[in-house]
Parts: C-alpha cells; sequence; structure tokens
C-alpha cells in the first residue's frame, strides 16, 4: 500500500489513539491494526479498521467513564 501523503512504501504495523468522546471520557484503543510510511511515518487504516474503530467509539459512549482504555485484538 501507499502512502496517501508522500506516496512512498507503508508497511503493517499496530497504533494506538486517543479519542476524546462527546461526553467527556478519553477513550485510549490500543494495538489497533494499520500501515504506517517508511517516510512520513503518516497512518492508515482500511476500511474495515475504521468501522470497527466507530463500533467501539459507539459501544464507549454507553459506559460512561473518565478514562478508558480498550485493546483492539479483544474488542473488535
Amino acid at each position: 500500500m501507499k502512502c496517501l501523503k508522500c506516496g512512498r512504501e507503508t508497511f503493517e504495523s499496530r497504533n494506538a489513539e486517543a479519542i476524546e468522546l462527546d461526553n467527556g471520557c478519553l477513550l485510549v484503543i490500543r494495538n489497533i491494526p494499520c500501515y504506517k510510511c517508511t517516510e512520513c511515518d503518516d497512518i492508515l487504516y482500511t476500511g474495515d479498521v475504521v468501522e470497527q474503530i466507530e463500533q467501539i467509539i459507539a459501544a464507549a459512549k454507553n459506559l460512561t467513564q473518565q478514562l478508558m482504555v480498550v485493546d483492539f485484538t479483544t474488542a473488535a
């Protein structure tokens, strides 16, 4: 897969994202499968992964806390 930002090659990797939810909760999702650019370090997610992230976010909104850490491999 080519990087959308600079056009260089990417490699399979894992990433973490911190997302502030509208209810004030900070959701951290770890071990998200991604493609990382070898040149500019840009992170790319496939459509399937984005859909699963959106499902995790929707589920997290129902579990209101101030801080939540979710492992992608167990939540997806």
